[in-house]
Formats: C-alpha cells, structure tokens, sequence
C-alpha cells in the first residue's frame, strides 16, 4: 500500500496512480487541494526532501508575489497546496517526489 499526494488533474499523478495500480499496488490517492496536508506531515515531506518540494516552474509560483514566496516551504504549502511538486509517493517510511526512474524503482521495483 502507497499513498500518493498530488492533484486529481495532474498528468503525472495520474500516470504514476495507473503504473502502480497495473503492478499490483494499493494505491491512496490524497488531492492535496481537497485534504490539504497535516502540519506533520508538510513538515515530514519538507525534513525528507527539502526545498525542490516547491515548484518554481509552476503557475502558481509565477502568480504568487515575492513576499509570499519568501515564506519557508511548509508555510507556503500550507497557504498554496498547488506549489508542491508532485507526486509525493510515501510507502512504509520511504518518501519519494516525481515519477521518474528513481520513484519507479522504489515502488515499481523496476527502472524505468
């Protein structure tokens, strides 16, 4: 069993939820816009993969203005939930962002 945090329109999410459901995986989904994140666990995913949480690349960073993207990560997590990169894949302990070879192969057991 995995629980998956992301957006239900998000093409990676859905991409990641389909490869892990077709191996076999129980998956949780968690719209981070629907069930925002606990301050545990924003603080949890901060601790384990630092800054590169945010997305600098994404609309909602470009629409933010400079005093609220100052903030520390949680912060802005908590405020703008859509600023978190994604997937974030938490099996057991193992805590993973993105779906890419490395995501793959924690949860996949494969490479690519």
């Amino acid at each position: 069993m995995v629980t998956l945090y992301g957006l239900k329109a998000c093409d990676t999410c859905r991409k990641a939820r389909q490869e892990l459901e077709k191996a076999g995986v129980s998956v949780e989904f968690v719209d981070v816009r629907d069930a925002p994140l606990s301050a545990n666990m924003r603080r949890k995913f901060v601790e384990t993969l630092g800054d590169v949480l945010i997305n600098k690349r994404s609309t909602t960073w470009r629409e933010m203005s400079e005093s609220d993207r100052s903030g520390p990560a949680e912060s802005l997590i908590e405020r703008f939930p859509t600023v978190m990169k994604r997937p974030v894949i938490v099996a057991n302990d193992v805590i993973t962002l993105g779906w890419d070879a490395t995501a793959k192969a924690q949860h996949l057991g494969t490479s690519g």
